[in-house]
């Protein structure tokens, strides 16, 4: 790290002060030449002098890094954080690598702040401990500094961990105390981070099973995001409400939320938001209509007119095999659920659900083909998984189907 001249130097030429315009009328060319290349100690009235020459805190001269330093490592920090965690090769090492030998001089500032914000967070998906208290520093220089969406962001973190971890009564509680301190802090609360809150709260009255404060929620932010003009999270809570209208069977709903995500997938150029509703309207078809034939046309057409790695995934393997089984081709559709995965990142107890219900298909199948053994082993399989989750349509299928098989 620098020293106390390197410093000073490196702030002088980033003035574009000369050594004769910094030393001005208290210091001699010669003297300051000496601090500059550490052959000799200001004393505490020279580094005032020199540190409001520089325009900057004296604090700043002391510490081990400056603020242009900090800002220098945080923009690395922010590329290396920015990459998607399906996406990831070492990033998260480097990022540790990068930031631990600040973290002991980030006291004050936004940079320190928020290199301890991205350090800690690190620290939690590497599954290292400390991670807690150093969030915590964070949380407090943003509080201090009023920083509100940064601040929150920090609730809404601590609440993603407990939800993660499929403590979901806990996320939601923690969501709502973060949300109320937050409000009672600011008073105001930007938009963006007012809909950050908003689509969180929603999805985790969903999955603690409380539909009509999730709907309740999800309808506010939707309708607070067109009031404002702003369409951040947007198609985050359009996609919940048509998942909600889909596990209801409310068409009606499901073809207008459909309509808005196409307008929105269109005009964003978000061919995700697009990909979604294939999605909802062919697991509509396998869960609730029984039109299977219906469903395996569209899946085929949803193959032909996308890039195929974005379309074989883990749900449309999964929609694919529900819809095999239903026309009676169950090798085949055995063969789509041996290649269901269940990604790391999925958490929410509605999707796991819809994964559950994998085993209790593949019971059905191997029942038919008369391999009661493994019928017995999957549909086991797939009761234990669903057992701690909120009651579903996905949740009673599943024990429908134990009964029968059992019986």
């Amino acid at each position: 790290m620098n020293t106390l001249g390197e410093r000073i130097r490196s702030l002088r030429k980033q003035r574009k002060m000369t050594l004769e315009a910094l030393a001005g009328d208290q210091l001699t060319k010669g003297m300051l030449s000496l601090i500059e290349n550490n052959k000799a100690n200001p004393s505490m009235e020279s580094l005032s002098y020199i540190a409001e020459r520089l325009g900057v805190e004296m604090s700043e001269l002391l510490e081990e890094t400056n603020r242009q330093e900090l800002q220098d490592v945080l923009k690395t920090a922010e590329q290396l954080f920015s990459i998607g965690l399906d996406q990831l090769t070492d990033e998260h090492e480097q990022i540790l690598s990068l930031i631990e030998p600040y973290v002991e001089k980030l006291t004050q500032g936004y940079e320190a702040a928020r290199l301890l914000d991205i350090y800690s967070r690190t620290l939690y998906y590497e599954k290292k401990d400390g991670w807690q208290e150093l969030l915590n520093k964070a949380a407090d220089i943003y509080d201090q500094m009023n920083i509100t969406r940064r601040f929150a962001s920090v609730g809404l973190f601590r609440s993603i961990v407990e939800f993660s971890e499929h403590h979901y009564d806990d996320a939601l509680a923690i969501l709502l105390k973060e949300r109320a301190e937050t409000e009672a802090r600011n008073g105001f609360i930007d938009p963006l981070t007012r809909l950050d809150f908003d689509y969180l709260e929603a999805v985790l009255h969903y999955a603690v099973g409380n539909a009509e404060e999730a709907k309740r929620v999800m309808n506010e932010g939707i309708e607070f995001s067109k009031e404002k003009q702003v369409f951040y999270r947007i198609d985050y809570l359009y996609r919940l409400a048509m998942s909600y209208a889909v596990m209801t069977e409310d068409e009606k709903s499901m073809e207008y939320y459909e309509r808005k995500l196409l307008l929105y997938g269109e005009f964003a150029d978000d061919e995700e938001a697009i990909l979604f509703t294939k999605y909802a309207k062919i697991h509509y078809m396998t869960s609730y209509k029984k039109a299977y034939q219906e469903a395996l046309d569209s899946l085929n057409e949803y193959h032909e007119e996308h890039d195929p790695s974005k379309t074989y995934t883990p749900y449309t393997f999964l929609e694919r095999g529900k819809a095999l089984y239903g026309i009676g081709d169950y090798k085949e559709a055995l063969s789509c659920f041996k290649q269901v995965t269940i990604a790391d990142y999925v958490h929410h107890p509605l999707d796991l659900s819809i994964f559950y219900e994998k085993d209790a298909y593949a019971a059905l199948c191997h029942r038919a083909l008369g391999e009661e053994a493994e019928a017995y082993r999957s549909i086991d399989i797939a009761v234990k998984n669903i057992s701690n989750m909120p009651h579903t349509p996905y949740k009673d299928f599943i024990m429908k189907t134990y009964e029968s098989i059992h019986s």
